[in-house]
């Protein structure tokens, strides 16, 4: 298990930009899947985007696809979530997920760790 810790997240005007982080700590971080999740208000929990263990399998939802972008340094033992051209549907709580499994982070089952989540807001 990693304990995970989100920071970033604030109040940013449509078309804006907010770049997430998630730090990582316990055990080896390089060998996790890493993910992003969100859950607006009175929505369920969704997928937003993966990346694998050495960054070369990344998915995204349609939704985000060609505006955010998921990346990870294992050095630092962290996970990124660059959130551009941001739109009042991206108002959320987003949630950091980390699993030794892929395939479990792309569907969101079974997850290892959740960060405790921040909250993102995008005015109109």
């Amino acid at each position: 298990q990693v304990q995970l810790v989100e920071s970033g997240g604030g109040l940013v005007q449509a078309g804006g930009s907010l770049r997430l982080s998630c730090a990582a700590s316990g055990r080896a971080f390089s060998s996790y899947s890493m993910g992003w999740f969100r859950q607006a208000p009175g929505k369920e929990r969704e997928f937003v985007a993966a990346i694998n263990w050495r960054g070369g399998r990344i998915n995204y939802a349609d939704s985000v696809k060609g505006r955010f972008t998921i990346s990870r340094d294992n050095a630092k033992s962290a996970v990124y979530l660059q959130m551009n051209s941001l739109k009042p549907e991206d108002t959320a709580v987003y949630y950091c997920a980390a699993d030794t499994d892929y395939y479990d982070v792309l569907g969101g089952r079974e997850i290892g760790s959740w960060g405790q989540g921040i909250r993102v807001t995008v005015s109109s």
